[in-house]
């Protein structure tokens, strides 16, 4: 079992809360130099690499080396990855409709109003959500199996994402596919495997400081907030609703899992 150390890690919050805010606070410049705010999920990826460096440095000489860095590590791929995926997937796209329909009724300046019901609530969810990987550098005991496990699944949450994500962009990229829905790979088992993979990693993420129950009790937040965002919040059920009209869709949910993976029901 590891011990918890609980003051510097208390030290550590308010500058991973500043390296997010910079994160987004520089993609808002960026944002308002351009005119549209879709850059905003390219941060977000980003934002969680950037608390996860500022945690490996704070936390130096005060937990196990080796979880600090496989936490750090796992933690920057995930981040980088998704935000270079979002990032090539918006090139030469306008504005996300998301934000192109909440900011037409803005009150007041649309700008300003972004920097608060977008940037700074993102902000906010980066470093809420971050606290496992925060955590992680302050536990004192060497890495058991159980981080290794948590390894595992962060693992297998990203391929579920990372091949999801491919799938989706040549099935798109076929003009032939065109209208339709995808149902072919891992969407033939699950129909949202990227969602499905975030929810691995940060359970993952989380199962790492586990073997503190100290860190686990202070951390537990951070990955059932991420399952509520990507089962009943911005994730799942947002993007379900705006898909329910189109034509196959019912069939293929009548047929296909809504979150956890399994074989396609037949007939």
């Amino acid at each position: 079992m590891s011990g918890f150390a609980w003051e510097a890690f208390a030290r550590g919050l308010a500058p991973c809360a500043g390296a997010a805010l910079v994160v987004l606070l520089v993609a808002f410049a960026a944002g308002v130099r351009r005119g549209m705010h879709r850059g905003v999920d390219v941060a977000w990826g980003l934002g969680f690499a950037a608390v996860a460096l500022v945690s490996y440095g704070l936390s130096a000489g005060e937990g196990d080396a080796t979880r600090r860095l496989l936490v750090t590590v796992l933690t920057a791929v995930w981040g980088v990855r998704l935000a270079w995926h979002i990032a090539r997937r918006g090139r030469g796209h306008g504005e996300d409709p998301r934000y192109e329909k909440m900011l037409a009724k803005a009150p007041g300046n649309p700008d300003l109003y972004a920097l608060r019901k977008v940037y700074l609530l993102q902000g906010a969810l980066v470093w809420l959500i971050s606290l496992p990987v925060q955590a992680a550098g302050y536990l004192t005991g060497p890495v058991n199996a159980l981080a290794w496990a948590g390894t595992a699944l962060w693992a297998v949450g990203m391929f579920f994402e990372a091949v999801g994500d491919h799938q989706l962009a040549r099935f798109k990229a076929d003009p032939d596919n065109r209208g339709r829905i995808m149902d072919r790979g891992l969407w033939s088992w699950t129909r949202h495997p990227n969602y499905f993979g975030d929810f691995c990693v940060w359970w993952g993420l989380f199962l790492i400081v586990c073997q503190a129950p100290a860190a686990a009790a202070a951390t537990l937040v951070a990955p059932a907030l991420m399952t509520y965002l990507l089962i009943g919040g911005s994730g799942k059920a947002l993007l379900e609703r705006h898909m329910a009209d189109r034509p196959g869709f019912a069939a293929y949910a009548a047929r296909t899992s809504g979150f956890f993976p399994r074989p396609p029901r037949r007939g």
